[in-house]
């Protein structure tokens, strides 16, 4: 009766279900919970890196003229930016704008 109530279950087991098969399950254990520990602190470390970066640097928008006036009777319901246009998408048409100065420039009519 020296034996640890650990040691009296691990004999208890072995007698039951075979000498190797306790040991190897104790050894999975302590790998499972050393790769958990080990993930763990890998996640920690990123999440740190991640939040300690300087943030990036912020865009400027591109240059916009002060007032685009539609056509009469024309609603947008959507508006693309491209290098040197805008497109206003209206109720049968597709407006292009001039970026610099809001001059319109182009209509397409949607079918």
């Amino acid at each position: 009766m020296n034996d640890t109530p650990e040691q009296d279950l691990d004999a208890a087991l072995e007698g039951s279900i075979g000498t190797g098969t306790v040991r190897y399950l104790k050894t999975l254990v302590t790998a499972m919970t050393i790769t958990t520990i080990v993930a763990l602190v890998v996640l920690v470390t990123v999440v740190v890196m991640r939040f300690s970066q300087t943030a990036p640097e912020t865009s400027t928008l591109p240059t916009l003229p002060d007032q685009i006036t539609l056509p009469d009777g024309a609603t947008a319901q959507a508006v693309t930016f491209g290098p040197d246009w805008i497109a206003v998408v209206s109720d049968g048409d597709i407006l292009i704008f001039d970026r610099t100065n809001g001059q319109l420039t182009k209509r397409v009519k949607i079918r």
